[in-house]
């Protein structure tokens, strides 16, 4: 039986929690939870975790200068849009984009905007053609997908500019992804 001067606390509460010498622990551990938790909010909004804005790759030659943008790191499911800007410094007859298979592998291409005027596969690569492109003249493709689930860990390939067969420029990639 209790005795009437003795408190009495809720189920699951000991004395021990309202020991004042014990809660000075606990505060020290809040503390170090509060650090924890604001230095993963602060990973989460640098784009550590994926999310972050793109920043462009670009490479220039004699003949073009291409220009990637794409997300280098990605959840898992989540949609993703990648620019490839192309501008000749010299004449294209014929421009091609060539994406390595490796790149988009367990990736779904959704859009392409705008379409090639053909497609085709060579050599481990997704190659679209775009027709001529004279000096000072700008392609850019709005390229839509999505990661599958499958795909863990990453993925890794180049983009690369053609002139007919004749590469002109290449951008090696690597894509994170996180579940």
């Amino acid at each position: 039986m209790n005795h009437p001067s003795a408190p009495s606390y809720p189920d699951g509460i000991v004395p021990a929690h309202a020991d004042p010498a014990t809660g000075t622990d606990r505060g020290r551990r809040r503390w170090l939870a509060l650090i924890l938790l604001s230095a993963l909010m602060i990973a989460a909004l640098l784009g550590v975790f994926g999310g972050g804005k793109a920043r462009p790759l670009t490479t220039t030659t004699h003949a073009a200068t291409l220009e990637v943008r794409t997300p280098r790191v990605v959840r898992n499911g989540v949609f993703f849009e990648t620019l490839v800007r192309v501008t000749a410094r010299a004449p294209i007859e014929k421009a091609v984009i060539a994406v390595d298979a490796t790149l988009w592998r367990d990736m779904t291409i959704n859009t392409m905007i705008p379409a090639p005027s053909e497609e085709s596969f060579k050599d481990g690569a997704f190659r679209f053609d775009y027709g001529l492109l004279k000096p000072g003249e700008t392609l850019t493709i709005k390229i839509d997908g999505q990661i599958n689930p499958p795909l863990f860990a990453g993925t890794e390939g180049k983009v690369a500019v053609l002139d007919g067969e004749r590469p002109l420029a290449a951008i090696p990639l690597h894509i994170t992804v996180l579940p």
